[in-house]
């Protein structure tokens, strides 16, 4: 059973047009155009709603873009891009805040509203849109690979950006290249009524999640899936089913969910790769969910892990 239209990030309603990405110049000109707008991976939000925020393209703030923009497509037939404003130079940026595993503080510019703030997506995901989040999820992703893929993979030489962003050329060489999504698999354990969780030592205080791992080259999901329980936990897996995919831009992974079902229990926790792994049941889960135990929370609404284990509370696999 998959339910992943549901899934945050997976609903990005907007057709690509991969075919107008050669005509974004003209694109620019059209008065029904609006831009998203992002800075240092936050984006920019209508906290009032909380919903995203499109503005014109002759907001001020997009002179502080330094690239051209993204095109991400069409929202019933008028162009929609995505800006990154990044050299702007915030006076009330938090270094410290930005740095967390969830950066809860939000960011305004001058020229606009206060009630337009720059807010980390992971922090507002499970108050976005399921289309707002998908649209948010395409412009993070795109930007970070432009960030981290600068030089040509080839030759080395410095790249430039072609097709409104949706590749990048080698003038030395003449390759190109294209935005990439690393696949990772997510598995919700059982075994019986129970499920193996487990931490990473940065993660926020008393949060457990689903094991998770990136695939490896020659490597099929079951394996992956197989893998990467015993390599964190010794738990040996049987039967492995998919359930669900996420996109997920922190920053530019596709999350493969799947159930696993465990053959045996006993833990031996990989230290490099997990503070902590316990097995919990539902009615466990149920009980912190409600609030009453300060010492487990099961991960936060908006992750496909918390979506995998609120399905089998619920009974849907």
């Amino acid at each position: 059973m998959q339910l992943n239209e549901t899934v945050t990030f997976a609903g990005g309603t907007l057709d690509r047009a991969a075919h107008l990405r050669g005509d974004s110049d003209r694109l620019l000109t059209d008065a029904n155009a609006r831009a998203m707008v992002v800075w240092h991976g936050k984006v920019l939000m209508d906290v009032s709603g909380p919903q995203l925020a499109w503005v014109t393209l002759d907001t001020p703030l997009l002179a502080e873009a330094v690239e051209a923009p993204i095109f991400l497509g069409l929202q019933k037939g008028a162009p929609r891009f995505a800006f990154d404003v990044s050299a702007w130079a915030a006076p009330d940026a938090d270094a410290d805040a930005m740095a967390r595993f969830l950066d809860d503080s939000l960011n305004h510019h001058p020229d606009l509203p206060d009630r337009l703030q720059f807010a980390d997506v992971r922090a507002v995901m499970s108050d976005l849109s399921h289309e707002e989040a998908g649209d948010c999820a395409t412009a993070k992703g795109i930007f970070e690979w432009h960030q981290t893929h600068k030089f040509c993979a080839n030759c080395g030489a410095a790249s430039v950006v072609a097709q409104a962003g949706w590749q990048r050329d080698c003038p030395a060489c003449g390759r190109s290249h294209f935005p990439r999504t690393d696949p990772v698999v997510i598995m919700l354990v059982t075994h019986g009524n129970r499920t193996l969780l487990g931490r990473a030592s940065a993660w926020p205080e008393a949060m457990y999640s689903c094991l998770a791992g990136f695939m490896e080259p020659g490597e099929g999901i079951e394996e992956a899936v197989r893998r990467e329980v015993f390599e964190e936990t010794g738990v040996r897996i049987g039967k492995v089913d998919y359930l669900a995919s996420q996109p997920w831009p922190f920053p530019s992974s596709l999350m493969i969910g799947c159930r696993a079902e465990a053959i045996s229990t006993d833990i031996t926790l990989d230290p490099a790769e997990l503070e902590d792994a316990i097995w919990v049941s539902k009615e466990q889960i149920a009980d912190a969910l409600l609030g009453n135990n300060p010492n487990f929370k099961p991960g936060r609404r908006g992750a496909i892990a918390r979506f995998l284990i609120d399905n089998w509370l619920a009974d849907r696999w």
